[in-house]
C-alpha cells in the first residue's frame, strides 16, 4: 500500500500519509468536544430558536465543525488521496465549497444573535479576523475555480501553484487563529459561576483544533517534498 504513496520525486508522501492520521484524531476530537459543551453546558444548537443563546451556538459549531474540518480535509484529500488528478482536484474545490457555505452560516448565526440581543457587530480582534479568513477564502477558491476553468498551460500552473498551497495554508491558521481568539473572548464573557470543568472542556477543544490545524499542515508540507 505505500507504494501507492512512494514517489522518488516526493519521498516524504508516505510520512505525510502517515500523519494525516494524528490531524484526524485531533480533529474528530475537537468536534466530540465541541458537541460536548454546546450540548452539556451551552444549551444545545438551533437556528431558528428563540433563545439566542442557541443561536449563537450555531457559529462555533459550524466555524468549526463546518469550515475548518472541511477545509482540512481538502487540504489533505488534494494531497494523499490515491486518485486520479481530476478527481482530487474535484474533491479539493466541492469540500472547499461546502466549507464556505457552512462557514457562510456560521458567520450569519453571530449577526442573528448580536440582532437579538441587541449587540454591536465586528466591535472585536476575533470578529475582524473571521471576516477577513472568510473574505480571502472566498476570493481564493474563486482564484482555484477560474484556474481550472480555463485549463492554463503547465507553465502558468507551475508558477502560480505554490502561490496557491501557501496562501490556504495562511488561511488555514487564520481560522485556526479566529477560532482560539473566539474561545478566549467567549470565555472573558461567561459568567463567574461557570464551572471549572467547563473552561477545562474550552481549552482541551481549542488546542485540539490547534493541533488539527498543525498536522494537516505537515501533511500538506511533507507531500510535496
Amino acid at each position: 500500500m505505500d507504494t501507492i504513496y512512494s514517489d522518488a520525486r516526493f519521498p516524504h508522501r508516505g510520512s505525510a500519509f502517515r500523519l494525516t492520521a494524528l490531524a484526524h484524531l485531533f480533529g474528530i476530537l475537537a468536534f466530540i468536544l465541541m458537541l460536548v459543551w454546546l450540548l452539556h453546558y451551552r444549551e444545545g444548537i438551533e437556528y431558528d430558536s428563540d433563545n439566542p443563546y442557541r443561536v449563537f451556538n450555531v457559529h462555533p459549531f459550524l466555524m468549526f465543525c463546518g469550515f475548518i474540518f472541511l477545509v482540512g480535509q481538502a487540504m489533505m484529500a488534494y494531497k494523499i488521496v490515491p486518485a486520479p488528478r481530476q478527481t482530487q482536484k474535484f474533491v479539493h474545490m466541492a469540500l472547499h465549497l461546502i466549507a464556505l457555505c457552512l462557514g457562510i452560516v456560521g458567520i450569519c448565526a453571530v449577526f442573528r444573535y448580536h440582532d437579538m440581543i441587541n449587540a454591536e457587530d465586528m466591535y472585536s480582534l476575533h470578529s475582524w479576523i473571521g471576516i477577513g479568513t472568510i473574505s480571502l477564502f472566498c476570493l481564493q477558491w474563486l482564484f482555484g475555480l477560474s484556474f481550472a476553468i480555463q485549463g492554463s498551460s503547465r507553465e502558468a500552473r507551475a508558477r502560480m501553484a505554490p502561490w496557491h498551497v501557501n496562501c490556504g495554508r495562511a488561511l488555514l491558521y487564520m481560522a485556526v487563529c479566529t477560532a482560539l481568539t473566539g474561545f478566549m473572548e467567549k470565555s472573558g464573557f461567561m459568567e463567574k459561576s461557570a464551572h471549572n470543568g467547563e473552561i477545562r472542556l474550552m481549552n482541551f477543544t481549542a488546542l485540539s483544533i490547534l493541533l488539527f490545524g498543525i498536522f494537516v499542515d505537515f501533511t500538506v508540507v511533507l507531500a510535496r517534498m
